[in-house]
Protein backbone atom coordinates (compact mmCIF):
# COMPACT_ATOMS: atom_id res chain seq x y z
CA UNK A 1 0.00 0.00 0.00
CA UNK A 2 3.07 2.76 0.56
CA UNK A 3 4.52 1.52 -2.17
CA UNK A 4 1.28 1.73 -4.25
CA UNK A 5 1.22 5.48 -2.91
CA UNK A 6 4.88 6.50 -3.62
CA UNK A 7 4.56 5.32 -6.83
CA UNK A 8 1.47 7.56 -7.41
CA UNK A 9 3.19 10.54 -5.89
CA UNK A 10 6.84 10.10 -8.25
CA UNK A 11 3.79 10.05 -11.08
CA UNK A 12 1.93 13.97 -9.45
CA UNK A 13 5.38 14.93 -9.14
CA UNK A 14 6.48 14.34 -12.61
CA UNK A 15 3.60 15.69 -13.83
CA UNK A 16 4.07 18.81 -11.51
CA UNK A 17 1.00 18.36 -9.59
CA UNK A 18 1.25 19.54 -5.84
CA UNK A 19 -1.84 17.30 -5.01
CA UNK A 20 -5.02 15.49 -6.61
CA UNK A 21 -8.17 16.98 -6.15
CA UNK A 22 -11.33 16.06 -4.21
CA UNK A 23 -13.21 14.60 -7.70
CA UNK A 24 -9.70 12.58 -8.35
CA UNK A 25 -9.18 10.80 -5.05
CA UNK A 26 -12.83 9.72 -5.06
CA UNK A 27 -12.87 8.51 -8.67
CA UNK A 28 -9.30 7.00 -8.31
CA UNK A 29 -10.61 4.98 -4.80
CA UNK A 30 -13.91 4.25 -6.80
CA UNK A 31 -12.75 2.84 -10.43
CA UNK A 32 -9.94 0.55 -8.30
CA UNK A 33 -13.16 -1.02 -5.99
CA UNK A 34 -15.48 -1.08 -8.60
CA UNK A 35 -16.81 -2.78 -12.02
CA UNK A 36 -18.60 -0.06 -13.43
CA UNK A 37 -18.26 3.60 -12.61
CA UNK A 38 -19.75 6.78 -14.56
CA UNK A 39 -17.41 10.21 -13.44
CA UNK A 40 -19.92 13.07 -13.84
CA UNK A 41 -17.58 16.39 -13.59
CA UNK A 42 -16.89 19.83 -15.61
CA UNK A 43 -14.42 19.96 -18.53
CA UNK A 44 -10.84 20.62 -17.19
CA UNK A 45 -11.26 19.49 -13.35
CA UNK A 46 -9.03 16.21 -14.30
CA UNK A 47 -11.13 13.73 -15.17
CA UNK A 48 -8.14 12.14 -17.81
CA UNK A 49 -6.06 11.41 -14.87
CA UNK A 50 -8.65 10.46 -12.25
CA UNK A 51 -9.57 7.13 -14.21
CA UNK A 52 -5.65 6.89 -15.56
CA UNK A 53 -4.21 6.48 -12.58
CA UNK A 54 -6.17 3.37 -11.64
CA UNK A 55 -6.47 2.05 -15.16
CA UNK A 56 -2.55 1.60 -15.20
CA UNK A 57 -2.27 0.66 -11.98
CA UNK A 58 -4.10 -2.57 -12.98
CA UNK A 59 -2.38 -3.27 -16.11
CA UNK A 60 -0.63 -6.49 -16.16
CA UNK A 61 3.36 -6.37 -17.39
CA UNK A 62 4.18 -10.09 -18.13
CA UNK A 63 0.97 -9.46 -21.16
CA UNK A 64 1.55 -8.56 -24.49
CA UNK A 65 -1.93 -7.74 -25.66
CA UNK A 66 -3.99 -4.37 -25.65
CA UNK A 67 -5.56 -4.62 -22.26
CA UNK A 68 -7.71 -1.32 -22.21
CA UNK A 69 -9.14 0.45 -24.45
CA UNK A 70 -10.53 3.74 -24.19
CA UNK A 71 -13.07 5.26 -26.68
CA UNK A 72 -13.51 9.08 -27.41
CA UNK A 73 -15.27 11.17 -29.93
CA UNK A 74 -12.55 13.56 -31.37
CA UNK A 75 -9.12 13.25 -32.40
CA UNK A 76 -7.86 15.67 -30.20
CA UNK A 77 -9.02 13.87 -27.03
CA UNK A 78 -7.24 10.67 -27.87
CA UNK A 79 -4.18 13.01 -28.77
CA UNK A 80 -4.23 14.50 -25.32
CA UNK A 81 -5.07 11.47 -23.61
CA UNK A 82 -1.97 9.34 -25.14
CA UNK A 83 0.28 12.71 -24.26
CA UNK A 84 -1.17 12.08 -20.34
CA UNK A 85 -0.08 8.16 -20.53
CA UNK A 86 3.28 8.84 -21.78
CA UNK A 87 4.00 11.98 -19.25
CA UNK A 88 3.13 9.60 -16.72
CA UNK A 89 5.87 6.98 -17.78
CA UNK A 90 4.45 3.92 -16.54
CA UNK A 91 6.46 1.85 -18.95
CA UNK A 92 3.69 0.77 -20.52
CA UNK A 93 3.13 1.14 -24.44
CA UNK A 94 0.50 3.47 -25.51
CA UNK A 95 -1.41 4.44 -28.88
CA UNK A 96 -3.62 7.17 -30.49
CA UNK A 97 -5.80 5.99 -33.64
CA UNK A 98 -7.83 8.13 -34.91
CA UNK A 99 -9.47 9.27 -38.89
CA UNK A 100 -7.70 11.92 -40.83
CA UNK A 101 -4.45 10.30 -40.18
CA UNK A 102 -2.79 7.39 -42.81
CA UNK A 103 -4.23 4.10 -41.50
CA UNK A 104 -1.27 2.60 -42.66
CA UNK A 105 0.78 4.80 -39.79
CA UNK A 106 -1.41 2.69 -36.91
CA UNK A 107 -0.77 -0.23 -38.60
CA UNK A 108 2.89 0.21 -38.24
CA UNK A 109 2.50 0.98 -34.80
CA UNK A 110 0.31 -1.78 -33.73
CA UNK A 111 2.78 -4.37 -34.98
CA UNK A 112 4.49 -3.52 -31.65
CA UNK A 113 0.78 -3.98 -29.49
CA UNK A 114 0.17 -1.61 -26.81
CA UNK A 115 -1.65 -2.30 -23.53
CA UNK A 116 -3.16 0.89 -23.53
CA UNK A 117 -4.89 2.00 -27.05
CA UNK A 118 -6.82 5.23 -27.72
CA UNK A 119 -9.54 6.07 -30.44
CA UNK A 120 -12.58 7.29 -31.78
CA UNK A 121 -14.89 4.78 -32.56
CA UNK A 122 -14.67 4.44 -36.48
CA UNK A 123 -11.14 4.24 -36.67
CA UNK A 124 -11.15 1.63 -33.99
CA UNK A 125 -14.20 -0.43 -35.92
CA UNK A 126 -11.59 -0.38 -39.14
CA UNK A 127 -8.87 -2.16 -36.62
CA UNK A 128 -10.91 -4.47 -35.48
CA UNK A 129 -12.42 -5.70 -38.82
CA UNK A 130 -8.53 -5.95 -39.76
CA UNK A 131 -7.91 -8.47 -37.03
CA UNK A 132 -4.52 -6.12 -35.97
CA UNK A 133 -4.67 -7.30 -32.49
CA UNK A 134 -6.07 -9.81 -30.10
CA UNK A 135 -9.49 -8.53 -28.05
CA UNK A 136 -9.17 -11.70 -25.35
CA UNK A 137 -7.09 -9.43 -23.01
CA UNK A 138 -9.46 -6.32 -23.04
CA UNK A 139 -10.23 -6.13 -19.42
CA UNK A 140 -10.91 -2.43 -18.76
CA UNK A 141 -13.55 0.01 -21.28
CA UNK A 142 -13.02 3.45 -21.49
CA UNK A 143 -15.89 5.48 -22.46
CA UNK A 144 -14.80 8.61 -22.22
CA UNK A 145 -16.99 12.17 -22.86
CA UNK A 146 -19.37 9.31 -24.06
CA UNK A 147 -22.01 11.58 -24.55
CA UNK A 148 -20.50 13.67 -27.23
CA UNK A 149 -19.63 10.14 -28.96
CA UNK A 150 -23.57 9.32 -28.80
CA UNK A 151 -23.91 12.85 -29.73
CA UNK A 152 -21.89 12.34 -32.68
CA UNK A 153 -23.32 9.11 -34.47
CA UNK A 154 -20.96 6.99 -33.22
CA UNK A 155 -23.68 4.82 -31.58
CA UNK A 156 -23.55 1.87 -34.00
CA UNK A 157 -19.75 1.44 -34.21
CA UNK A 158 -19.13 1.65 -29.97
CA UNK A 159 -22.49 -1.23 -29.93
CA UNK A 160 -20.17 -3.20 -32.34
CA UNK A 161 -16.73 -2.78 -30.54
CA UNK A 162 -18.34 -3.46 -27.35
CA UNK A 163 -20.02 -6.91 -28.89
CA UNK A 164 -16.29 -7.77 -29.79
CA UNK A 165 -14.81 -7.41 -26.20
CA UNK A 166 -15.72 -11.24 -24.40
CA UNK A 167 -13.62 -10.70 -21.31
CA UNK A 168 -14.67 -7.30 -20.09
CA UNK A 169 -14.48 -6.66 -16.15
CA UNK A 170 -14.14 -3.10 -15.61
CA UNK A 171 -16.41 -0.29 -17.54
CA UNK A 172 -15.62 3.58 -16.67
CA UNK A 173 -17.89 6.07 -18.09
CA UNK A 174 -17.42 10.73 -18.19
CA UNK A 175 -19.35 12.75 -19.00
CA UNK A 176 -19.35 16.99 -18.16
CA UNK A 177 -23.22 16.64 -19.03
CA UNK A 178 -25.80 15.62 -16.76
CA UNK A 179 -28.65 13.60 -17.29
CA UNK A 180 -27.29 11.55 -20.56
CA UNK A 181 -29.04 7.84 -20.65
CA UNK A 182 -26.60 5.22 -20.79
CA UNK A 183 -27.18 3.16 -23.87
CA UNK A 184 -28.30 -0.60 -22.89
CA UNK A 185 -25.46 -1.89 -25.22
CA UNK A 186 -22.75 -0.58 -22.40
CA UNK A 187 -23.85 -3.56 -20.50
CA UNK A 188 -23.56 -1.10 -17.81
CA UNK A 189 -24.76 -3.04 -14.39
CA UNK A 190 -25.27 -1.19 -11.19
CA UNK A 191 -22.47 1.25 -11.55
CA UNK A 192 -21.37 3.70 -8.66
CA UNK A 193 -22.03 7.65 -10.32
CA UNK A 194 -20.05 10.27 -9.30
CA UNK A 195 -21.31 13.37 -9.40
CA UNK A 196 -19.49 16.46 -9.65
CA UNK A 197 -21.78 18.69 -11.75
CA UNK A 198 -23.15 21.43 -9.12
CA UNK A 199 -24.97 24.48 -10.36
CA UNK A 200 -22.51 26.80 -8.43
CA UNK A 201 -19.82 25.94 -11.10
CA UNK A 202 -21.53 28.29 -13.16
CA UNK A 203 -21.69 31.04 -10.78
CA UNK A 204 -18.22 32.66 -11.47
CA UNK A 205 -19.66 33.06 -15.56
CA UNK A 206 -20.50 36.15 -16.45
CA UNK A 207 -23.07 36.04 -19.51
CA UNK A 208 -22.87 39.68 -21.64
CA UNK A 209 -25.20 40.63 -24.38
CA UNK A 210 -23.52 42.60 -27.33
CA UNK A 211 -26.00 44.07 -29.99
CA UNK A 212 -24.63 44.96 -33.58
CA UNK A 213 -26.85 47.18 -35.96
CA UNK A 214 -25.42 45.31 -38.76
CA UNK A 215 -26.73 41.75 -39.58
CA UNK A 216 -22.59 39.85 -40.40
CA UNK A 217 -21.89 40.98 -36.89
CA UNK A 218 -18.12 41.67 -38.11
CA UNK A 219 -17.13 44.96 -37.03
CA UNK A 220 -19.01 44.86 -34.05
CA UNK A 221 -16.76 41.81 -33.28
CA UNK A 222 -14.01 43.73 -33.62
CA UNK A 223 -15.04 46.67 -31.63
CA UNK A 224 -15.55 43.73 -28.57
CA UNK A 225 -12.25 42.47 -28.85
CA UNK A 226 -10.81 45.72 -28.86
CA UNK A 227 -12.87 46.79 -25.67
CA UNK A 228 -11.30 43.57 -24.16
CA UNK A 229 -8.02 43.87 -25.06
CA UNK A 230 -5.10 41.45 -24.88
CA UNK A 231 -6.36 38.25 -23.66
CA UNK A 232 -7.16 35.04 -25.09
CA UNK A 233 -10.32 33.66 -25.85
CA UNK A 234 -12.43 32.01 -28.05
CA UNK A 235 -14.74 32.75 -30.91
CA UNK A 236 -17.40 30.50 -31.76
CA UNK A 237 -19.16 30.29 -35.21
CA UNK A 238 -21.68 27.40 -36.32
CA UNK A 239 -20.25 26.84 -39.39
CA UNK A 240 -16.85 26.93 -41.15
CA UNK A 241 -17.71 29.32 -44.04
CA UNK A 242 -18.26 31.63 -41.23
CA UNK A 243 -14.57 31.54 -39.81
CA UNK A 244 -13.55 32.44 -43.32
CA UNK A 245 -15.48 35.47 -42.93
CA UNK A 246 -14.32 35.99 -39.65
CA UNK A 247 -10.77 35.18 -40.08
CA UNK A 248 -10.83 37.59 -43.60
CA UNK A 249 -11.99 40.58 -41.75
CA UNK A 250 -9.29 40.23 -38.46
CA UNK A 251 -6.73 39.76 -41.31
CA UNK A 252 -7.89 43.54 -42.26
CA UNK A 253 -8.33 44.97 -38.73
CA UNK A 254 -4.61 43.40 -38.00
CA UNK A 255 -5.85 41.46 -35.08
CA UNK A 256 -3.74 37.88 -34.67
CA UNK A 257 -5.78 34.94 -35.01
CA UNK A 258 -6.21 30.97 -35.16
CA UNK A 259 -8.93 28.75 -36.29
CA UNK A 260 -9.76 25.23 -35.42
CA UNK A 261 -12.54 23.14 -37.36
CA UNK A 262 -13.45 19.84 -38.92
CA UNK A 263 -12.39 21.24 -42.25
CA UNK A 264 -8.72 21.01 -41.31
CA UNK A 265 -6.46 18.24 -42.04
CA UNK A 266 -5.71 16.97 -38.18
CA UNK A 267 -1.62 18.20 -38.64
CA UNK A 268 -3.43 21.81 -39.40
CA UNK A 269 -5.45 21.36 -36.04
CA UNK A 270 -2.52 20.67 -34.26
CA UNK A 271 -0.75 23.26 -35.24
CA UNK A 272 -3.47 25.83 -34.59
CA UNK A 273 -3.56 24.28 -30.92
CA UNK A 274 0.11 24.66 -30.40
CA UNK A 275 -0.09 28.58 -31.74
CA UNK A 276 -3.02 29.23 -29.42
CA UNK A 277 -1.57 27.68 -26.32
CA UNK A 278 1.86 29.31 -26.79
CA UNK A 279 0.59 33.13 -27.21
CA UNK A 280 1.33 33.76 -31.00
CA UNK A 281 -2.12 34.11 -31.65
CA UNK A 282 -4.25 34.98 -28.84
CA UNK A 283 -7.43 34.26 -30.84
CA UNK A 284 -9.19 30.90 -31.42
CA UNK A 285 -11.99 31.51 -34.34
CA UNK A 286 -13.52 27.86 -33.96
CA UNK A 287 -16.29 25.40 -35.04
CA UNK A 288 -18.30 23.58 -31.98
CA UNK A 289 -15.41 21.29 -32.71
CA UNK A 290 -13.40 23.29 -30.02
CA UNK A 291 -16.45 23.06 -27.20
CA UNK A 292 -14.55 19.78 -25.82
CA UNK A 293 -12.15 17.45 -25.78
CA UNK A 294 -9.09 19.67 -26.74
CA UNK A 295 -6.24 20.44 -24.50
CA UNK A 296 -6.19 24.54 -24.19
CA UNK A 297 -5.40 26.46 -20.97
CA UNK A 298 -8.44 28.21 -19.32
CA UNK A 299 -10.09 31.37 -21.53
CA UNK A 300 -10.95 34.29 -19.60
CA UNK A 301 -13.28 34.64 -22.39
CA UNK A 302 -15.61 33.31 -25.02
CA UNK A 303 -17.67 35.05 -28.21
CA UNK A 304 -20.77 33.35 -29.27
CA UNK A 305 -20.33 34.89 -32.44
CA UNK A 306 -23.07 33.26 -33.79
CA UNK A 307 -25.87 31.53 -31.57
CA UNK A 308 -25.78 28.23 -30.42
CA UNK A 309 -28.27 26.37 -31.62
CA UNK A 310 -29.21 24.23 -28.59
CA UNK A 311 -28.54 25.06 -24.83
CA UNK A 312 -25.88 22.38 -24.55
CA UNK A 313 -23.46 23.77 -27.49
CA UNK A 314 -24.47 26.77 -25.36
CA UNK A 315 -23.56 24.76 -22.27
CA UNK A 316 -20.38 23.54 -23.46
CA UNK A 317 -18.72 26.57 -25.37
CA UNK A 318 -19.31 28.85 -21.93
CA UNK A 319 -17.77 25.75 -20.49
CA UNK A 320 -14.47 26.93 -21.75
CA UNK A 321 -14.26 29.79 -19.61
CA UNK A 322 -15.16 30.14 -15.85
CA UNK A 323 -13.68 26.46 -15.19
CA UNK A 324 -13.04 25.22 -11.32
CA UNK A 325 -12.36 27.97 -9.51
CA UNK A 326 -11.49 30.74 -12.16
CA UNK A 327 -14.02 33.50 -13.93
CA UNK A 328 -14.51 34.28 -16.71
CA UNK A 329 -17.55 35.68 -19.17
CA UNK A 330 -19.15 34.78 -21.99
CA UNK A 331 -20.49 37.57 -25.08
CA UNK A 332 -23.30 36.58 -26.71
CA UNK A 333 -23.02 38.81 -30.20
CA UNK A 334 -26.46 39.46 -31.10
CA UNK A 335 -28.24 41.08 -34.41
CA UNK A 336 -30.48 44.05 -33.15
CA UNK A 337 -33.10 42.07 -35.06
CA UNK A 338 -32.46 38.68 -34.24
CA UNK A 339 -34.32 36.58 -31.65
CA UNK A 340 -32.66 34.90 -28.80
CA UNK A 341 -32.93 31.32 -28.38
CA UNK A 342 -35.05 30.68 -25.01
CA UNK A 343 -32.47 28.58 -23.07
CA UNK A 344 -30.56 32.23 -23.15
CA UNK A 345 -31.39 34.39 -20.87
CA UNK A 346 -31.84 38.02 -21.94
CA UNK A 347 -29.53 40.68 -20.49
CA UNK A 348 -29.01 44.49 -21.65
CA UNK A 349 -26.89 45.34 -23.72
CA UNK A 350 -23.43 46.34 -22.60
CA UNK A 351 -21.28 49.07 -24.19
CA UNK A 352 -18.17 48.16 -25.51
CA UNK A 353 -17.44 51.69 -27.08
CA UNK A 354 -14.19 52.11 -24.31
CA UNK A 355 -11.25 50.17 -25.78
CA UNK A 356 -9.23 48.60 -23.22
CA UNK A 357 -5.29 49.42 -22.90
CA UNK A 358 -3.36 47.52 -26.17
CA UNK A 359 -0.05 46.06 -25.58
CA UNK A 360 0.77 44.05 -28.56
CA UNK A 361 2.29 40.79 -27.79
CA UNK A 362 4.32 39.74 -30.88
CA UNK A 363 5.28 36.05 -30.54
CA UNK A 364 6.15 33.37 -33.76
CA UNK A 365 6.46 29.77 -33.49
CA UNK A 366 9.53 27.84 -34.85
CA UNK A 367 9.26 24.40 -36.22
CA UNK A 368 12.39 22.13 -34.79
CA UNK A 369 12.49 18.49 -36.60
CA UNK A 370 13.67 16.78 -33.81
CA UNK A 371 11.28 15.24 -30.64
CA UNK A 372 11.55 12.69 -27.60
CA UNK A 373 12.17 9.73 -30.17
CA UNK A 374 15.32 11.46 -30.49
CA UNK A 375 16.10 11.75 -26.93
CA UNK A 376 15.78 15.23 -26.91
CA UNK A 377 14.20 17.05 -23.74
CA UNK A 378 12.77 20.62 -23.11
CA UNK A 379 16.47 21.20 -21.66
CA UNK A 380 18.28 20.40 -24.18
CA UNK A 381 16.23 23.01 -26.23
CA UNK A 382 16.19 25.71 -24.02
CA UNK A 383 20.16 24.77 -23.72
CA UNK A 384 20.65 25.49 -27.63
CA UNK A 385 18.48 28.42 -27.37
CA UNK A 386 20.38 30.23 -24.91
CA UNK A 387 24.18 28.93 -25.46
CA UNK A 388 23.67 29.24 -29.89
CA UNK A 389 20.41 31.05 -30.02
CA UNK A 390 22.15 34.07 -27.78
CA UNK A 391 18.86 34.52 -26.39
CA UNK A 392 17.97 35.44 -22.34
CA UNK A 393 15.22 33.55 -20.44
CA UNK A 394 12.83 36.59 -21.17
CA UNK A 395 13.26 35.84 -24.67
CA UNK A 396 12.11 31.99 -24.36
CA UNK A 397 8.47 31.10 -24.77
CA UNK A 398 6.47 27.62 -24.12
CA UNK A 399 7.82 24.77 -25.58
CA UNK A 400 5.96 22.24 -26.95
CA UNK A 401 7.79 18.98 -27.14
CA UNK A 402 6.57 15.78 -29.32
CA UNK A 403 7.54 12.81 -30.10
CA UNK A 404 9.30 13.55 -33.08
CA UNK A 405 9.42 17.35 -33.59
CA UNK A 406 9.20 20.84 -31.28
CA UNK A 407 7.48 23.65 -31.15
CA UNK A 408 8.69 26.72 -29.77
CA UNK A 409 7.53 30.53 -29.39
CA UNK A 410 9.99 33.34 -29.70
CA UNK A 411 9.53 37.24 -29.87
CA UNK A 412 8.65 37.97 -33.62
CA UNK A 413 11.21 40.08 -34.13
CA UNK A 414 14.14 38.28 -33.59
CA UNK A 415 12.32 34.77 -35.37
CA UNK A 416 14.46 34.87 -38.39
CA UNK A 417 17.65 35.73 -36.86
CA UNK A 418 17.33 32.87 -34.36
CA UNK A 419 16.47 30.36 -37.92
CA UNK A 420 19.62 31.40 -39.45
CA UNK A 421 21.69 30.54 -36.16
CA UNK A 422 20.06 27.01 -35.49
CA UNK A 423 19.03 25.71 -38.44
CA UNK A 424 20.56 22.30 -39.33
CA UNK A 425 22.78 22.92 -36.15
CA UNK A 426 23.18 19.59 -34.05
CA UNK A 427 20.70 18.39 -31.01
CA UNK A 428 21.76 15.88 -28.53
CA UNK A 429 23.20 13.98 -31.66
CA UNK A 430 20.49 14.94 -34.27
CA UNK A 431 21.21 17.55 -37.03
CA UNK A 432 18.03 19.70 -36.62
CA UNK A 433 15.76 21.82 -39.38
CA UNK A 434 14.60 25.22 -37.30
CA UNK A 435 12.29 26.78 -39.76
CA UNK A 436 9.10 29.14 -38.82
CA UNK A 437 6.14 27.18 -38.37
Amino acid sequence: MANSIRKQQDILEKLKITALNPMQEEAIATIEKSVNTVLLSPTGTGKTLAFLLPLIKNLDAECNEVQALILVPSRELAIQIEQVVRAIGSGFKVNAVYGGRPISKDKIELKHTPAILVGTPGRIMDHFYGERFSKNSIRTLVLDEFDKSLETGFENEMSEIIQQLPHLGKRILTSATQGVKVPNFVGLETPIVLKYLKDKTLSKLTIKTVVSTDKNKLQTLVDLLLHIGNQPGIIFCNFRDSIEQVSGYLIKNHINYTCFSGGMEQRERERSLIKFRNGTCQVLIATDLAARGIDIPEMKYIIHYELPRALEEFTHRNGRTARVNEKGTAYVLQWEKERLPEFIKKEAPIDISKKAPHKPQFWETLFISGGRKDKISKGDIAGLFFKQGAINKDELGVIELKHDCAFVAVPLSIATELVAKLNNTRLKKKKVRVTVL
